[in-house]
């Protein structure tokens, strides 16, 4: 047996009407991928409007590319650097204080390799209050980064974080514990 990608079905996986998806879409191009808008305060309004849930104090860089808005919910004083891409196929929850480093990659979406269908799974991402998801790193579907854990620049978290833990690696491992000082 080998994948036969022409037999893939997404049929199942509904996230919103097309309209609201395309709608979504060009405002997603026009306001948050492009390096033009620098205004935080305009692209939490529009988050907003599609019905994400958006705390206080929350900065947005430029060309963040956010998938479903509405399967997203930010907490307070939350920043999120550039070229951040939020694939969010699941709800992705950002709790406060959390820092999401420029180019890192927050991925509710896999597929089942073991099937010839090569099926669509999703997962909800949980990242809990003063995480830290370093530049250029990646956080897998069905992941939570717990209170205060720091996934390092360009690793690779493929599970649960512990609180106040500093992991570093392709897949992350735990490396040291976590210190906040005054």
């Amino acid at each position: 047996m080998t994948t036969d990608l022409s037999k893939f079905k997404n049929d199942a996986y509904r996230p919103g009407s097309k309209l609201k998806i395309w709608t979504w879409y060009i405002i997603n191009s026009l306001f948050f991928i492009n390096p033009l808008n620098p205004s935080s305060k305009i692209k939490t309004g529009l988050l907003r409007l599609f019905g994400a849930k958006v705390g206080r104090g929350v900065i947005i860089k430029p060309r963040v590319n956010i998938k479903y808005p509405w399967l997203l919910a930010i907490g307070n004083h939350v920043w999120i650097g550039e070229k951040v891409w939020i694939d969010n196929l699941a709800k992705v929850t950002i709790k406060d204080h959390v820092c999401v480093s420029q180019g890192a990659l927050l991925l509710c979406g896999n597929h089942n390799y073991k099937k010839v269908t090569f099926d669509l799974i999703v997962g909800e991402i949980n990242l809990e209050e003063g995480a830290w998801v370093g530049a250029k790193s990646i956080v897998c579907s069905g992941v939570t980064l717990m209170s205060q854990s720091v996934l390092a620049a360009g690793a690779v978290a493929t599970k649960d974080l512990e609180p106040y833990a500093i992991y570093q690696g392709n897949p992350a491992i735990k490396v040291k514990t976590r210190k906040v000082e005054l």
